[in-house]
């Protein structure tokens, strides 16, 4: 038998079938052999029906994206047995239920295995209704790769032991059954084998939004305030879930207006405070952004974005808020966003958002999507250093320094050379003052004077020049010169940064790519430099308009040779990218295999 160094797997079915369950728990149990895994889920925005999948890449390396070729998969009703034949490699194969009637014409015709199973008929002979089919499926996969039934055991047992031995026991009886029947049948032909990594570190596997909330948490915050909005949803539930454990205080608000006003009062109290959003809920929150702004009230949003406009596409993936985030509510007003692209950067992200926040005294944005925020990656147990994260409140009056005034007043909106007041929070007897979201004095007081308005004006937009000191410059992956430089941001980054991997394996090119997590104030002159010093230069942005691109071109002054868009809802996957990149490069050395390719997107020249 034959030992592959990864496999990629989809489980597809209907809304209800649990296929979004079943590929979590494979993909923890293969995990826990010491296996690197990333888990993709892609769902209609419907309760029930709907054709969904769940794709999940297994290798002793780790990955960083999903692929668009498929070994195995495993159909959980009639119309997943057909759905991804064009996918599937040769040599590779469908698991499914043998009472599905399938054509083995178009399979044979591309090489692909058709292994039926009497997977209903086990799961009812131990007990079991229909749907825990999907059970004995993982059992019959593991069982035909060779993957030991021990690690299957040990996750059923997790997942169902809240409902008791009897159910915990009928699962694992399906699975080993299964597992038996395919290793049987099935895995002396089997091309494929996945063994798990002696002495491999223990890891853990969060998906993006949940990294943000452990960031949260080691900055210490300490309320948040959002309405549900898919994909941000998972951000407020998780912080709920754990929230008692570190003191956080939740809140469900009615609206989206509600939730950030509520978050800014907290925070106007002193209190590290946060909301999460999609792009609609963002829509309705950006006046109260513009508050934030002119009263130097320290706010963390995180925007988790989807297809629009409007409704769009809600549970399809898309990078079109940017420019959006940039400019959101009327008027002048520093911000600074934060655009993430790995596991670990939302973790640095959720943390860094609050330090910022408060030291400068404005809202941060963190811009991550729906693909981050929904998928899963293995990763070290070490890879957040939440004790490692130190606090900075910048210039925050104490009781103690607020004694010390000798009854001069405070004034919230004193004129500083760097832009940035000393901030007391109520509750001190030398701290009480006014603050509005009209234009004001120092003191707070509103004024329609022009004069003290150039000085809050230019006041506030000192703090972006300020702040610059506090950014990471664009981060390099691949060799410092090349015959191609790709920029990218956000969750992009992973597929990039494999299709990079292969360009440079290929010994015939060389790639690198720069990732700008720390997006505004934007690094021009820095993004200038790259630019000059590239010999060819390519944008990826998930949106129709070039977002990224545009501020390249507008605040580096510099124009990209090329762009390449994605505005299918799909996200990018290395063979997508180096598909497009051949279309782009004369010599490109790779012959790319990938059908996500035939999606309309656009590839721009620009001379």
């Amino acid at each position: 038998m034959a030992k592959v160094n990864e496999i990629s797997i989809k489980i597809g079915g209907e809304a209800g079938q649990g296929v979004e369950s079943s590929g979590a728990g494979f993909s923890r149990a293969l995990a826990r052999g010491g296996l690197y895994v990333f888990g993709m889920s892609d769902y209609m925005s419907r309760i029930r029906g709907g054709y969904n999948y769940f794709q999940i890449r297994v290798s002793p390396k780790p990955v960083y994206a999903q692929t668009d070729l498929v070994d195995f998969v495993m159909a959980f009703n009639a119309q997943s047995v057909m759905e991804h034949l064009n996918e599937i490699v040769p040599g590779g194969g469908v698991i499914y239920d043998e009472a599905i009637q399938v054509d083995p014409a178009p399979f044979q015709a591309k090489q692909i295995k058709l292994l039926p199973l009497p997977l209903v008929e086990i799961a009812k002979k131990h007990g079991g209704d229909e749907i825990m089919a999907n059970t004995a499926s993982i059992g019959a996969v593991c069982g035909m790769v060779g993957y030991p039934f021990q690690y299957i055991s040990d996750i059923i047992t997790q997942n169902f032991k809240r409902k008791g031995d009897v159910v915990v026991q009928s699962n694992i009886a399906i699975a080993k059954e299964a597992y038996d029947l395919a290793k049987e049948k099935y895995a002396r032909d089997c091309n494929y084998r996945l063994e798990p990594i002696a002495g491999a570190s223990k890891r853990m596997m969060p998906h993006g939004n949940q990294a943000i909330v452990f960031g949260a948490i080691a900055a210490g915050c300490k309320f948040i305030s959002a309405y549900p909005m898919t994909p941000a949803t998972s951000v407020f539930e998780f912080l709920n879930a754990v929230g008692n454990q570190f003191g956080v205080l939740t809140k469900q608000t009615e609206d989206e207006v509600a939730a950030i006003l509520m978050a800014l009062g907290a925070a106007h109290t002193g209190v590290r405070a946060m909301t999460a959003t999609s792009g609609g809920g963002f829509s309705l929150m950006v006046e109260a952004l513009g508050m934030a702004g002119i009263t130097e009230t320290p706010l963390v949003v995180v925007e988790a974005q989807r297809v629009g406009p409007s409704t769009g596409l809600p549970t399809r993936t898309e990078q079109g808020d940017l420019l959006f985030g940039l400019y959101a509510s009327q008027g002048d007003f520093p911000r600074i966003i934060l655009t993430p692209g790995t596991l670990e950067e939302c973790f640095d992200c959720g943390a860094r958002a609050f330090n910022l926040a408060e030291k400068y005294q404005l809202p941060v944005i963190i811009f991550t999507d729906l693909y981050q925020s929904s998928n899963i990656r293995t990763i070290d147990l070490n890879a957040f250093d939440v004790k490692g994260f130190r606090v900075d409140r910048g210039k925050f009056l104490t009781d103690a320094d607020l004694d010390k005034l000798n009854g001069d007043e405070y004034k919230r909106h004193i004129l500083t050379a760097d832009g940035i007041s000393p901030r007391a929070v109520p509750g001190h007897p030398k701290a009480v003052f006014m603050t509005t979201s009209d234009e004001h004095y120092e003191n707070g007081h509103i004024t329609e004077e022009a004069s003290v308005r150039i000085q809050q004006m230019e006041k506030r937009m000192k703090k972006l020049e300020a702040a610059k000191k506090d950014l990471q410059p664009p981060k390099l992956f691949g060799p410092a010169k090349a015959d191609i430089t790709y920029f990218c941001w956000g969750s992009t980054y992973g597929s990039l940064r494999e299709a990079v991997e292969r360009i440079n394996e290929s010994k015939k090119m060389t790639a690198n790519l720069y990732h700008i997590v720390d997006m505004w104030p934007f690094p021009s002159e820095k993004v200038a430099q790259i630019v000059d010093g590239a010999k060819t230069t390519i944008v990826l942005d998930g949106n129709y308009t070039g977002n990224l691109y545009q501020l390249i071109r507008g605040y580096a002054g510099r124009t990209p040779k090329h762009s390449i868009r994605r505005y299918d809802g799909r996200p990018f996957s290395p063979e997508y990218i180096l598909a497009k990149t051949k279309k782009l490069i004369p010599g490109f050395p790779l012959s790319v295999e990938t059908v996500a390719c035939d999606a309309k997107a656009e590839v721009l020249t620009h001379v």
